[in-house]
Formats: C-alpha cells, sequence, structure tokens
C-alpha cells in the first residue's frame, strides 16, 4: 500500500480535546477513513498547532483527499513518500 505525507494548514489551530469529544472526533476520522481504504498512521503537528503533517496509507491521493473532504480537513499538499533509513547506510 502507498504511503503518503499529508500537509495542512489550520490558520486558527488545530484544537482536539483530550476528553471523551476528543475520541469521538478522532474516531469518527478514522471510520470515515476506512471508508475509502485510508489508514491514518500518524501526524506531526506544528508547536504553534497551525500546520499538520500527517502520514496515511492508501490506494491513492483520490482517496486521501476524498477521506479529507469528507472530514472537514483542509490538504496544502499530498506526496507519496517512502522511508530514508540513514542506518540503513551504517
Amino acid at each position: 500500500m502507498p504511503r503518503y505525507m499529508v500537509e495542512r494548514t489550520f490558520p486558527g489551530g488545530l484544537e482536539i480535546p483530550i476528553n471523551d469529544d476528543g475520541i469521538k472526533k478522532v474516531q469518527s476520522v478514522i471510520d470515515t477513513n476506512s471508508t475509502e481504504g485510508v489508514t491514518w498512521v500518524y501526524s506531526y503537528v506544528s508547536s504553534d498547532k497551525r500546520k499538520t503533517y500527517c502520514v496515511y496509507d492508501g490506494p491513492g491521493p483520490e482517496a486521501i483527499q476524498a477521506v479529507a473532504t469528507m472530514n472537514g480537513l483542509p490538504i496544502d499538499s499530498i506526496a507519496e513518500v517512502r522511508v530514508l533509513d540513514p542506518y540503513f547506510y551504517s
């Protein structure tokens, strides 16, 4: 399955409460993603919470875009990526 890096901008900052509402919000994203065969692997969040860099596995960029739209999430860019492990060269 291809892996993608998705860059997002949240002008007001990303807020996911650390409570039951946050759990429901995240679970809803996971459930919606699964309808298109997309798996959210993890995300990096900037210290000001305005940018995220999210790693996804999915069948293609169209599926990533589709679930982002369904989830009401912005997308600045989508790039297919592969792991570069510096220890491979050691």
